[in-house]
């Protein structure tokens, strides 16, 4: 297996992985979903790619000029609460409330409050986190 220059395992990993990428876009392009396909694909390559990845970028580099102990304090709730967004943003923009009515009987209207409250609650606790290092003066645990 020199020629490959991997182990046995690695190309066999590779090869199973495009199997199932394969059979994931037999299943999308014959189920007639094409057009949802590639909006959500050009959402996804293209909307993160050219927008949020350098606003991310941006915004990451201000807050390390700015306080650069701070910024994994601001970096964690940032990102636990985007991914809320991501998953969510469906029922807290209120944009599904008749499927999600119909599937659950119940509205979708404090989805937005809730997902603002986690976000308030993450980054307070990210706070006092942050406050309780600064005050105890102490970084973290040193090796011996």
């Amino acid at each position: 297996m020199r020629l490959y220059g991997a182990s046995p395992f690695h190309l066999a990993a590779h090869v199973a992985v495009f199997g199932v990428s394969a059979y994931a876009l037999a299943q999308i392009l014959d189920g007639g979903m094409v057009e949802n396909f590639l909006i959500w694909f050009a959402g996804a390559a293209l909307l993160h790619d050219l927008v949020f990845l350098p606003l991310y970028a941006a915004l990451d580099g201000l807050t390390s000029r700015v306080n650069r102990s701070a910024v994994n304090y601001i970096r964690v709730p940032a990102l636990i609460s985007g991914l809320l967004l991501l998953v969510y943003f469906p029922l807290i923009l209120v944009r599904a409330d008749g499927n999600y009515l119909r599937s659950t009987g119940h509205h979708v209207e404090h989805y937005a409050r809730n997902w603002l409250l986690i976000t308030a609650a993450l980054l307070a606790g990210s706070a006092i986190f942050y406050l309780a290092r600064r005050i105890g003066g102490s970084s973290a645990p040193r090796a011996r």
